[in-house]
C-alpha cells in the first residue's frame, strides 16, 4: 500500500507526520502548518483512495495503514500525530514500536526502535471507535449510494451549529466509496485500549468539548491509560477541533512539540519531584474551567490569598484532575452524582454552582428535574424542595443573563 504524501518545513528540521480524519485529506492540517513548519518538516499523507493516493485494491486494517505510514519515514526519530482516523493510525505507530520491555538495554536496535518515537499527538481520536455495527452500517451506505450521501449526517458531527467548513466537505465528495468503506471496516475492528500502557512518548490528547463522534471520555481513556498523557479541552469544538478552533489546537499541539523532554528512558521512570504535580495542576485546571465556566474560575482565583492558595491547589489537583478526569464515568454522569450529593448534604451554595455545571456537561433541564426528584426518594422531601428552590432560581438567573 503506498500513501500520497507531502513534506513541508526546513530540510534540516525533527520531523513530523500527521494523518488526517476519515472523509479528509492532508489538507486538514493546512490551519496548522504554518506555525508546524517553523520548527519541524511536516510530513501529511493521504488515506487510501483520499486526496492524492490511490484507491485500495483490498481491505486492509489500522495497523497496515500504520505500516504504510512508516514505509514513508526514514530511519530517524520522528514525533507523529492525527485527528480521528489519523490519531488512531499515530497511536498504532506508537504502540508498534513501544512493544519492546522497558528493561531493555540502552543503545541497542530494540532500544532505539522504542525510542523513534519523539512525541504523540491524538487530536479527536479514539483507542476504539465505539462498536462495530454502525461502522459497518456506514460501509454498506456508502458502497450503495456513494459518500456524498453521508454529507448531511457529517455537517451534524464534525462541527458546532454555525461554522462554516464547506471546504472540509467539498474533500469528502471526492473520496473513493470503496476506500471510505474499507476505512470504516478497519476502524469497527479497531480496539487499542489494552496496548495503551505500551506506549512511551511523551503524549498530547486533544478532544473538542462537543464532539459527538469521539466524546469526552473517549479521550479521557487515551489520556487516563497513555502513561504522563497530558489533555486538552477545545471549548466551543466538535469533532474536526483543528479546523474549528484553530488557534487553540495550534497553540496546544506547538506547545506540546516544541517543550523539552528527558530522555526516553528517563520517561518512563520520571523522578517524584519533576513534572507530574504540575502536570495533575494543569489538567484539573483545564477541567474546572471546562465545568464551572472561566468566569467562575476567573473570580475564585482572584479572590484567592495566601491563606486558601493551598486549599485551592488541592482541590485543583485532587476532585479535578484525579476524580473529575477518571475515564470510568463521564461527565453527564458525574453531574447527576454530585447534584445528588450536595443536596443530601444540603450544601446549596455548591449545589446552584453545580446546576450550572450540570448545563455545561450536556445535561437538560428535564433531566436536571429527573435528579432532583430522585433525592426526594433517597434524601428527603425537606433536602429535595430546598434544592428545587435553588435550581429554579438559579435557571432564572440564566435565562436572564442569556437576554
Amino acid at each position: 500500500m503506498k500513501l500520497h504524501h507531502r513534506i513541508d518545513g526546513p530540510a534540516d528540521a525533527p520531523l513530523l507526520v500527521l494523518g488526517p480524519s476519515l472523509g479528509t485529506t492532508m489538507e486538514i492540517w493546512q490551519p496548522q502548518l504554518p506555525a508546524l513548519t517553523e520548527s519541524w518538516r511536516v510530513l501529511r499523507y493521504d488515506l487510501p483512495g483520499h486526496g492524492g493516493s490511490a484507491p485500495a485494491a483490498a481491505g486492509f486494517t489500522i495497523d497496515d495503514l500504520a505500516r504504510a505510514v512508516l514505509d514513508l519515514v526514514e530511519d530517524e526519530r520522528f514525533a507523529v500525530g492525527g485527528v480521528s482516523l489519523g490519531g488512531a493510525i499515530a497511536t498504532t505507530i506508537a504502540a508498534m514500536l513501544s512493544d519492546t520491555p522497558a528493561d531493555t538495554p540502552a543503545d541497542t536496535p530494540a532500544d532505539r526502535a522504542r525510542q523513534r518515537v519523539r512525541k504523540l499527538v491524538l487530536c479527536c481520536t479514539s483507542a476504539k471507535f465505539g462498536e462495530p455495527g454502525p461502522w459497518l452500517g456506514r460501509a454498506a451506505l456508502v458502497r450503495g449510494k456513494g459518500v456524498a450521501a453521508l454529507v448531511p449526517t457529517l455537517k451534524a458531527r464534525w462541527f458546532t451549529p454555525g461554522f462554516d467548513g464547506q471546504w472540509v466537505f467539498d474533500q469528502l465528495v471526492e473520496v473513493d466509496a470503496k476506500s471510505y468503506a474499507a476505512c470504516c471496516e478497519a476502524i469497527a475492528a479497531f480496539d487499542l485500549t489494552r496496548r495503551l500502557g505500551e506506549i512511551t512518548a511523551p503524549t498530547l490528547v486533544i478532544a473538542g468539548a462537543e464532539d459527538p463522534a469521539t466524546p469526552l471520555d473517549q479521550a479521557l481513556t487515551l489520556a487516563g491509560n497513555i502513561p504522563g498523557a497530558s489533555l486538552t479541552v477545545v471549548p466551543r469544538a466538535s469533532h474536526l477541533a483543528n479546523v474549528e478552533r484553530p488557534d487553540a489546537v495550534t497553540a496546544a499541539i506547538t506547545s506540546h512539540l516544541n517543550s523539552d523532554h528527558r530522555d526516553h528512558r528517563d520517561h518512563r521512570t520520571p523522578p517524584a519531584a519533576e513534572g507530574p504535580a504540575e502536570d495533575a495542576f494543569a489538567a484539573g485546571m483545564r477541567t474546572r474551567r471546562e465545568v464551572l465556566g472561566d468566569a467562575h474560575v476567573d473570580r475564585a482565583v482572584a479572590a484567592t490569598t495566601d491563606f486558601t492558595r493551598d486549599f485551592q491547589e488541592l482541590i485543583t489537583r485532587y476532585a479535578w484532575n484525579e476524580i473529575w478526569n477518571r475515564p470510568g464515568l463521564d461527565r453527564r454522569t458525574r453531574s447527576c452524582v454530585t447534584l445528588t450529593a450536595l443536596v443530601a448534604r444540603g450544601q446549596l451554595e455548591e449545589l446552584a454552582m453545580h446546576v450550572r455545571a450540570a448545563l455545561r456537561n450536556g445535561l437538560t433541564r428535564e433531566e436536571i428535574k429527573e435528579v432532583l426528584l430522585q433525592t426526594a426518594v433517597y434524601c428527603g422531601v425537606p433536602a429535595a424542595n430546598a434544592a428545587f428552590a435553588v435550581a429554579r432560581r438559579t435557571l432564572a438567573e440564566i435565562d436572564a443573563d442569556s437576554h
